[in-house]
């Protein structure tokens, strides 16, 4: 029998989460939103609010209890995510998910030495953000799907072999997420250029104080104003070798054992799309034309209904790959959680435009939430691969 009822645990666990989205995110997302200052940087509005969330467990609830989290499944991170994405997408996405998918990465396919020292910082409640750099400036991301066995094509960073530790040079693009806030991060490189990518990258864990490393201005965007962004700068940064996660060559192998990132940002954008429902119909059920409310008029009505059904749609499509990514991990990374993280990003999209629709005047305005809406959910087009090239992989899966 399927039973999507949730456990007392997890109504309590979403509680908390709905109740810190709405007192520590929504206030600051609103005065980050709000700024006209070119120069704002919002990690530094963020980072007090980051620390709350991070001692109420919601970066740790995947890893297991032996190493400080709280030995969670993958379906409890969509719960927080989704009620932390109601309040700002990005937030949710670029530092909450994140963290929370690679400090899991360091739990699965870390050696034991690894997981000590890397993860130290959760059980001493000191709070750690994250961040992921694959993407370089004139090299697709898609190029690590690349099935041509040609080593010319994709990454170019180089990560040279030094006695006990790897010099790692290269750039990355101007949009990897928490560049030059982050305190470590996950490079990816190449390890051999005579290689096809797909089976010379590697991964390794950098701190960010490591000599070498440097970072670009904040890029920005027409979304996530919460977030940042920016390129990241190798020259000769010496790695030690025990900082290798796996083997080299084998970067992609271990991203196939972690659909966590695209199911939590998919869960992320769930909460996108309610926020948008939510407001369009709170605005339709004050707003009077030709002396009745605007939801009952039928054009109203439907767009909401629809809302509705698109949201729990896109909610079912997330449990459903969070349910995968405990069982079959590899299934859930190449099918159900791109799946899901397209969908999701879709009725996001969909919500937002039909929420600008149903303000009418007001949906164009800053003063209205319609307008941040739409820009935050067209971002999840291009985050996390494109959606087009996720869609060409799950047809290349069936």
């Amino acid at each position: 029998m399927i039973d999507f009822s949730l456990t007392p645990e997890q109504q309590t666990l979403q509680k908390k989460a709905r109740e810190f989205a709405q007192s520590e995110i929504a206030p600051i997302a609103n005065k980050i939103d709000s700024s006209n200052d070119s120069k704002l940087v919002p990690w530094e509005f963020c980072k007090d609010m980051f620390g709350k969330g991070t001692e109420l467990g919601f970066t740790s609830l995947l890893l297991p209890q032996e190493y400080g989290g709280w030995g969670k499944k993958c379906i409890d991170l969509t719960l927080v995510l989704e009620e932390l994405g109601v309040a700002d997408v990005s937030i949710a996405a670029s530092y909450f998910n994140l963290t929370a998918a690679m400090s899991l990465l360091i739990a699965k396919t870390g050696t034991e030495e690894q997981r000590k020292r890397i993860l130290s910082h959760v059980s001493s409640g000191e709070p750690h953000l994250f961040s992921a750099a694959e993407s370089e400036p004139g090299v697709a991301s898609s190029d690590f799907f690349c099935p041509k066995p040609d080593p010319n094509i994709g990454m170019k960073t180089f990560a040279k072999r030094d006695g006990d530790a790897y010099l790692i040079n290269g750039n990355k693009a101007a949009l990897i997420t928490n560049s030059g806030v982050a305190d470590a991060y996950f490079i990816m490189a190449r390890t051999a250029l005579d290689q096809p990518m797909q089976e010379s990258t590697s991964m390794f864990y950098v701190p960010a104080d490591t000599p070498g490393l440097s970072f670009g201005d904040k890029t920005e965007i027409i979304g996530w104003k919460a977030s940042h962004h920016a390129a990241l700068y190798l020259d000769n940064v010496r790695v030690p070798a025990e900082n290798l996660l796996g083997q080299e060559g084998q970067a992609g192998e271990l991203l196939m054992v972690l659909p966590e990132v695209a199911i939590g940002l998919a869960a992320s954008f769930v909460g996108l799309a309610r926020a948008a429902y939510e407001y369009a119909l709170d605005y339709a059920k004050q707003r009077v034309s030709w002396g009745s409310p605007l939801i009952e008029h039928q054009a109203v009505a439907l767009k909401l209904a629809d809302m509705m059904v698109d949201t729990q749609s896109a909610r079912l499509m997330v449990w459903d790959a969070a349910h995968a990514a405990e069982d079959n991990p590899q299934f859930a990374a190449t099918v159900k959680a791109p799946a899901a993280k397209t969908f999701a990003v879709d009725v996001a999209i969909k919500n937002a435009q039909k929420a600008v629709e149903i303000l009418g005047g007001y949906g164009v305005t800053k003063e209205s939430q319609a307008g941040k809406f739409l820009n935050d959910a067209w971002i999840g087009y291009s985050c996390d691969f494109a959606r087009d090239m996720l869609r060409l992989g799950l047809v290349n899966s069936m």
